[in-house]
């Protein structure tokens, strides 16, 4: 397997893992109780880690081996849009999930969640799709 390839497998995976968190996921916060968010959030957050996180350091691996092996502008701009989710992720997402593991504005936080993850849903369409593009044309 090429690494265009591997590299629009590893793209799908995380484009249909963000639409779920979007679109299901995230939303659903909104009808738990206080309690049952609170209670369900701490283990929800580590199981959706060992998806997340190889999915993330593979699209990372991938994107770096591709600029630094053939330069393009679209493995430029890939490499762009892969640092500012990772950016994004840890500095917005992450701890607005802390927030709700404290137990702190829980239907605020989710509501921010909800916001912030479609700058992250856009970058990770925008990947996949650049992605789909270096394999077709």
């Amino acid at each position: 397997m090429n690494i265009e390839i591997a590299r629009v497998i590893v793209d799908f995976g995380a484009v249909v893992l963000i639409w779920m968190v979007q679109l299901i996921v995230y939303p659903s916060f909104l009808y738990f109780s206080d309690k049952d968010l609170v209670k369900w959030h701490i283990p929800y957050t580590k199981r959706v880690t060992f998806i997340v996180a190889p999915i993330m350091f593979a699209q990372t691996g991938i994107i770096a081996f591709q600029i630094f092996t053939e330069f393009t502008w679209l493995h430029l701009v890939s490499s762009v849009i892969c640092a500012s989710l990772w950016l994004l992720t840890f500095f917005e997402a992450v701890p607005l999930h802390h927030k709700i593991d404290l137990n702190q504005d829980l239907n605020s936080t989710s509501k921010k969640l909800v916001e912030i993850n479609k700058k992250r849903t856009a970058l990770w369409t925008v990947l996949f799709i650049i992605s789909l593009f270096q394999i077709i044309y």
